[in-house]
């Protein structure tokens, strides 16, 4: 009993596989700045896709990326007013006929030769517009939230039957930005 105990014990000082989610993304840079009379947007994400989203994509399985920033007007005395939501989806597919990586982006696509080309488009957005500077008040204090991620509910039925429980898709970042 005693040696079962030291086992267990020497087998939870064991390193554990790092979470998807965590080790994935890494924020590099995300900044607002004031043009053309609107408050705008600029992000940088480093991605390591896991090897089940490669695989997956190899396969030609259409996977989805989503960024998303909220502005929100702080408020000390009720919650926080939501003045503005944008969001963007890329649609990431390989076309095995021609071996070249598609990127969508609303009716707009773009083929690269690489993976990682076409990941270099998903990850960075640059003047991406928020709200016009008319909706914003300059006495009051704003805070923005963003996130991107891998947006599993756009994965095929099948994909996400499988995806319960695990984390391989799980991968994404989110930030909380006080507006200057």
């Amino acid at each position: 009993m005693l040696g079962l105990v030291a086992m267990l014990l020497a087998g939870s000082t064991l390193p554990r596989p790092a979470q998807a989610r965590g080790d994935a993304v890494e924020l590099v840079s995300l900044q607002t700045m004031r043009s053309d009379g609107a408050l705008t947007l600029e992000f940088v994400t480093q991605v390591i896709l896991p090897r089940a989203v490669e695989d997956a994509l190899q396969r030609g399985v259409p996977v989805y990326f989503m960024a998303q920033a909220t502005l929100w007007r702080n408020r000390w005395y009720w919650r926080d007013e939501r003045i503005a939501r944008v969001s963007r989806t890329w649609r990431l597919a390989y076309q095995p006929l021609t071996s070249t990586w598609r990127v969508g982006l609303g009716g707009l696509n773009q083929n690269y030769p690489t993976l990682a080309e076409a990941m270099a488009t998903v990850t960075r957005l640059s003047q991406w517009r928020l709200v016009d500077l008319s909706q914003i008040d300059p006495d009051s204090s704003y805070s923005i939230d963003f996130s991107w991620r891998l947006d599993t509910s756009q994965l095929p039925s099948p994909m996400l039957i499988g995806l319960i429980g695990g984390s391989e898709f799980s991968i994404g970042v989110e930030r909380s930005l006080r507006l200057e």
